[in-house]
């Protein structure tokens, strides 16, 4: 320490030199001591510093919103603005002297370096660029040079995504860094956030979340390059301008270097560059940066420190005033100063503002910063307010300033709101650290500073609430240390790794919770897969062992377990032996993939063979030989089901031994369909549908009519075949149920299609249909439908009356057919199906009494009639006649085969009167003349005895 006259030297040097740990070893080597740092933020930290090595009682802070002062205190950490004067101090520093240039906060530094000195010894530090004006204006400073204690190394362009671990992004708005956190929040995990406009208290606990590996990334403005020492490697550029209050200007080379000069710390290494939004540094000025070689300052900001109070014009002609080196240019117009002319202005103010203590405490007030970042009409006005409270009463009313705090004290919002209110309460703070601006000064800032911290919280979890994902940055961090993670799968397959909710496990595929998209997915999907490798082993052997119950195929071929999707089905070899595919997670290993595909194949054989079991019983007769034998395969290949104009020639090339052969396992020859009853149900027409999909290669599976309906509504577009799987055929509108048409079909045998004929009850009844929809229906089985009209007869009185006018009205008792039932009709109404028919209702007993008179009933009478009129009319009813048609083209023949009426064993063929069937074109058959053929005579056919008409059919044969 030097003795006699105060020793002044200059620091000078890159960062990472140890310039300011240097100034606080020299101060704590003198009795007492002063030091400036140029943000609240680093003034913190140098106290936090001091006191863990002197202790608290004797190291103060003062800041413009915190005042930390003990009675004994020896050293005074403060921000430059705070720096208290006249208190004779062994030691005064102040760092970062650089700012000097700085066009808002310059004229500060440059007044300290002029004027602040210590008894013994003054400390300026900061970069080499201020040689010159320190050295023309402080011509005893003596300089020391200080060498980076580590290099520093260019690395160009680089996206966020790929950052290295302990890096710092750089933004120089706010809205750049929350975008830029949130992007990392997604793809890495997390990063902390710092900003200049964040209190002591947040901006700790954002770098603990750094310092301490919960998150490895930094998000902050360029508040970082001013001295706060931090483990950083790598540095980032999002921009290269900022915005500097008046205009968006580009950032100077040593301004990057202040800010990428906090890369590697002590003896590490560090790292600098840009990310993709950035251009690219010049090579000149990178290299500039690695070498430290910069541009030195010519002139520094400055504004009059010799104010005079004897007015306002006197204070504002003194701040005014130019100066009068070549060094120095006179600051531009502060918030200060503006604020003092728009308050001079008001004629309340410059009235109060009338003698020298009244312009001080004015100067004073203008002062307050802006922390709002408000109009400076706005601010004005608050600081109007203060004065004219501080002027009239000498304090600030405690009432008022607690309903400003008070609107203040909320924790609620969300990360802008709490922002808003920490900005907010900074400017109480500042009033409260007045000394004398309030009554109670302690129970103000102990308020304030309380109020300050409930924010501060408040803020610093909704900034990790929204910028770190701790469940992926923990698991990113266990895995970097090669760490074995502890997972848990509960009944409800929600999947935890280390405590941490990460995803659901459906089936055998790891499903991650939010689905961020990006690296985050990968992430988690990384760390939980790999602790989550055990749990697939145990639920592929409890799936291998559980029951088929549990198992179940949806509609468009998946697989499930319970609610879980575990394989689809694909085509196999055949219709029947479809094979599978499984939904089984890679990291699960292949054992556990043939495990899943071992159970679902004998889950799918078993279930085909339990619904297919007479299809099955066939493909494997042997007895079935010949024709019988390919038959029978054709049926398989349909599934069971095949259109008999499909395979007409097949049928009718088979004998009654093959025929019969072939009914014993079930299987029917309708008129229009060949098919096996049993495969009809509900069940294998469900499955049949998925196998025949799968067959044909269809893209998307068309579903099963809902169970139980004889007759359901056609699909248009439906895949060609569909209708068959189902166990329908198309007829118009609607599709009829193959079993329920073949039923049908015997009905219409025994008609007259030629001369035509009518629905009847037992026709209705089977289809379930109305009249209207039924003819529709036999529309589209070939037939033509005629509509008409004709009087409805009524029915038979079952009671003759007692007195007839003449014995020959009454009816005749061998008129009514000595079969019918008891009440009913002679004519039965075909139109009307019976389910459609109503009870009668009673007959009201006036309506009774008018009908006794030979009245007709009111309700006979038309709309509009008088009531005495008695107006007869005949009941009209609609029916339809049905006469064979031209073959529709859903009917129509394959290829190859003959066009005309069909055949017997084809469909409803036209009949002849009586019922007896007609010959070629509809004309009788062939009586008297003979036939001659050039085909040899056919072998009569064997009867089949299977069949229920056999011992008819044999006696026809034996009379002909």
């Amino acid at each position: 320490m030097a003795t006699g006259a105060s020793r002044v030297v200059a620091v000078l040097g890159p960062t990472n030199t140890g310039k300011t740990h240097y100034a606080i070893e020299r101060m704590l080597g003198h009795r007492t001591g002063v030091i400036g740092l140029p943000l609240r933020l680093l003034a913190r930290e140098v106290y936090d510093r001091i006191v863990a090595i002197r202790g608290p009682s004797v190291v103060a802070l003062v800041t413009g919103e915190e005042r930390i002062v003990p009675p004994r205190t020896q050293y005074w950490v403060c921000t430059v603005e705070a720096m208290p004067e006249g208190m004779g101090c062994d030691f005064v520093a102040i760092d970062e002297i650089q700012l000097c240039a700085d066009p808002e906060r310059g004229h500060v530094f440059t007044d300290r370096l002029l004027r602040a000195r210590g008894l013994h010894e003054t400390l300026f530090l900061g970069a080499d660029t201020m040689r010159g004006p320190i050295n023309a204006l402080v011509p005893e400073a003596q300089f020391m040079q200080r060498e980076r204690m580590s290099q520093l190394v260019y690395t160009g362009a680089k996206k966020i995504t790929r950052m290295p671990p302990r890096s710092a992004i750089v933004g120089f708005s706010v809205e750049s860094v929350y975008a830029i956190a949130e992007l990392i929040r997604r793809q890495k995990g997390g990063a902390a956030v710092v900003m200049g406009a964040l209190s002591p208290r947040t901006r700790n606990a954002q770098v603990a979340l750094y310092q301490n590996g919960e998150v490895d990334y930094l998000v902050a403005t360029d508040a970082i390059g001013m001295g706060l020492n931090l483990d950083i490697d790598h540095v980032a550029f999002s921009s290269l301008t900022k915005f500097d209050g008046r205009r968006m200007r580009p950032l100077a080379p040593n301004e990057l270097a202040q800010i990428a000069g906090r890369a590697g710390r002590g003896m590490s290494n560090g790292t600098f560059g840009v990310t993709g939004e950035a251009r690219p540094l010049d090579e000149g000025m990178a290299q500039a940066i690695m070498e430290h070689r910069f541009t030195p300052l010519r002139r520094l900001n400055w504004r009059n420190s010799d104010l005079k109070f004897a007015s306002v014009e006197a204070l504002i002609h003194a701040l005014e005033i130019a100066p009068d080196r070549e060094e120095l240019t006179r600051a531009r117009e502060a918030d200060d100063l503006m604020a003092l002319k728009s308050l001079s202005a008001v004629a309340e103010v410059a009235a109060r503002a009338s003698d020298a203590p009244s312009v001080r405490l004015l100067w004073d007030v203008c002062r307050i910063p802006d922390f709002r970042g408000i109009s400076h009409s706005e601010h004005a006005g608050l600081l109007e307010v203060i004065f004219g409270h501080l002027h009239q009463r000498g304090t600030v009313p405690d009432d008022w300033l607690a309903r400003q705090i008070r609107r203040i004290d909320r924790t609620d919002g969300d990360i802008d709101a709490l922002s808003r209110r920490l900005a907010f309460i900074r400017t109480w703070t500042y009033v409260a650290q007045r000394k004398g601006w309030t009554g109670d000064e302690s129970h103000w800032r102990d308020e304030t500073r309380a109020v300050e911290d409930r924010v501060s919280d408040a803020l610093h979890e909704r900034l990790t609430q929204r910028f770190v994902d701790r469940r992926t940055s923990v698991l990113l961090r266990r895995l970097k240390q090669k760490e074995a993670l502890l997972a848990e799968v509960n009944d409800k397959g929600e999947v935890t790794v280390e405590g941490e909710f990460v995803g659901r496990l459906e089936g055998f595929r790891f499903s991650p919770d939010k689905g961020a998209g990006g690296a985050e997915d990968k992430a988690i999907r990384a760390a939980s897969l790999q602790a989550l490798a055990p749990q697939f082993h145990l639920r592929a052997d409890r799936f291998y062992n559980a029951p088929d119950t549990e198992i179940d195929y949806t509609e468009q071929g998946g697989l499930m377990w319970g609610d879980s999707a575990v394989g689809k089905l694909v085509a196999g070899s055949e219709p029947l032996k479809p094979q599978v595919q499984v939904f089984v997670d890679d990291v699960a290993g292949p054992e556990v993939a043939q495990k899943v595909q071992r159970r679902l194949q004998h889950f799918i054989d078993r279930k085909i063979a339990a619904l297919f079991e007479p299809l099955l019983t066939l493909q494997r007769d042997e007895a079935l030989t010949g024709l019988a034998r390919g038959f029978a395969f054709r049926m398989v290949e349909g599934l069971g089901i095949l259109p008999r104009a499909a395979v007409a020639q097949e049928v009718k090339d088979l004998d009654q031994d093959a025929r019969g052969s072939l009914r014993k396992h079930g299987i029917r020859f309708g008129q229009f369909t060949v098919f096996m009853p049993l495969l009809l149900k509900p069940a294998p027409t469900r499955l049949r549908l998925v196998l025949w999909s799968l067959a044909g290669g269809l893209d998307e599976f068309p579903e099963a009519p809902p169970p139980g309906l004889v007759t359901v509504p056609a699909v248009k577009d439906a895949p060609e075949g569909y209708h068959a799987m189902c166990g329908y055929r198309e007829a118009g509108e609607r599709a009829i149920r193959i079993d329920m048409l073949e039923r049908l079909a015997d009905l219409l045998r025994v008609q007259d299609s030629r001369a035509g004929f009518e629905a009847t009850p037992d026709m209705l009844s089977i289809t379930g249909m109305t009249l209207e929809q039924f003819s529709g229906l036999m529309e589209g089985l070939g037939y033509r439908a005629e509509r008409g009209e004709r009087e409805k007869q009524r029915p038979v009185d079952a009671v003759v009356p007692e007195a007839a006018a003449d014995p020959a009205e009454a009816p005749a008792v061998e008129d009514t057919p000595a079969d019918l039932p008891e009440g009913a009709d002679l004519i039965p109404d075909a139109g009307v199906a019976p389910e459609a028919e109503t009870p009668a209702e009673p007959v009201p007993e006036a309506v009774a009494e008018r009908i006794e008179d030979g009245q007709p009933s009111e309700t006979e009478l038309p709309i509009g009639a008088p009531a005495d009129a008695a107006v007869e009319g005949p009941e009209i009813e609609v029916f339809y006649t049905f006469t064979w048609g031209r073959r529709t083209q859903q009917n129509a023949r394959p290829k190859g085969q003959r066009t005309g009426k069909p055949k017997p064993q084809q469909g409803a063929r036209p009949q002849g009167k009586g019922g007896k069937a007609r010959g070629k074109q509809g004309k009788p058959p062939n009586k008297g003349g003979k036939t001659v053929s050039a085909r040899p005579p056919r072998d009569d056919k064997k009867i089949d005895p299977d069949n229920p008409f056999a011992a008819a059919l044999m006696g026809l044969r034996d009379n002909k």
